[in-house]
């Protein structure tokens, strides 16, 4: 047992240090062979907070641990709105603009209703998973053509974010894939074991692989996001908080869920089709209020934390 705690501790600083290493230097590559900022901005930053997701799930669908896959998924959906938002809404109040963020909003609660969907037969297939792929294509070269329509608004934020961030400073292209590998391996090494070590722990306290996956997994691997929101919120960036947490929900069901059901399809387990998803759309959901209020702070974000609160601690009674 108490390996496996180890595990699971070492796995999250591998995620956290590996993720960062990653998206640093994937960003920094870009600029060095001379990709746009905007693209940047658009593709590589937002994926790469999202690799640990994808590497967790891979890995353990690839292990015949689908429950943790899914949970993974599933649970960072929830986590990201329930806990990462709220956590920077508290810290200073976050705008939400529908007239901004209806595409976005509009896109993740499709992108949930088209999983439970694919569920309804208990099984996310490969087919299921090249539609999932296939969407994200097409959203991604949807939002870089209208990004090119508002270059000129959006390049000066995208420059100054991550001049602050340090993501693109001058470097040698060799140095960052270096920085890119090392990264990866801290991922690779940190997904395998925090997936063993949990579980370990699961199976010996008699808990599912699924629950373990909607929760310790879940929020372990959702640190990028959490941690990019929190440094936020603190400079007030409220487009980069809310625009991390919509397009990682986003990259979470097209690409991380659609990657892992075509090199493994994923089972489905009744629970999730008649819980846990819905709870999921449920969340993504209450994004459509949120947006037409304008805000999201105080009372409302601490709210959201408890609906975030209650659900794990009905999915540990249940």
């Amino acid at each position: 047992m108490l390996t496996s705690v180890i595990y699971v501790i070492v796995g999250l600083i591998g995620l956290g240090l590996g993720g960062n290493l990653l998206i640093k230097g994937a960003s920094r590559l870009a600029q060095a062979l001379g990709i746009s900022s905007l693209i940047i901005g658009l593709t590589i930053v937002a994926l790469s907070t999202s690799a640990p997701e994808l590497i967790v799930s891979l890995d353990a669908a690839i292990n015949a641990s689908s429950d943790v896959a899914l949970g993974n998924v599933i649970g960072s959906n929830i986590a990201n709105i329930g806990l990462v938002l709220a956590i920077a809404a508290l810290i200073s109040p976050i705008a939400l603009k529908w007239n901004l963020l209806r595409r976005e909003i509009i896109v993740v609660v499709s992108a949930s209703l088209m999983m439970l969907v694919f569920a309804l037969d208990g099984e996310i297939g490969q087919l299921d998973g090249i539609v999932l792929v296939a969407s994200f294509l097409a959203y991604v070269g949807f939002v870089y053509r209208q990004g090119q329509r508002e270059r000129a608004d959006i390049e000066p934020e995208i420059v100054r974010f991550e001049a602050e961030s340090s993501f693109t400073a001058p470097s040698h292209p060799m140095i960052e894939i270096g920085r890119v590998l090392v990264g990866l391996a801290g991922l690779v090494i940190g997904a395998r074991l925090l997936v063993d070590g949990s579980i370990a722990i699961a199976r010996e306290i008699g808990v599912s692989d699924l629950l373990i996956g909607l929760t310790l997994v879940a929020v372990g691997t959702s640190l990028p996001e959490l941690a990019t929101s929190f440094i936020a919120a603190m400079r007030k960036e409220n487009d980069i908080v809310v625009g991390n947490i919509v397009g990682s929900n986003i990259s979470n069901i097209f690409f991380i869920l659609g990657t892992v059901a075509i090199v493994q399809p994923i089972s489905v387990a009744s629970a999730s089709q008649i819980i846990d998803i819905p709870i999921m759309i449920i969340f993504a959901l209450l994004l459509i209020p949120l947006a037409l209020r304008g805000v999201l702070k105080g009372l409302v974000a601490a709210g959201f934390l408890a609906l975030y609160s209650g659900y794990i601690a009905f999915s540990f009674l249940c």
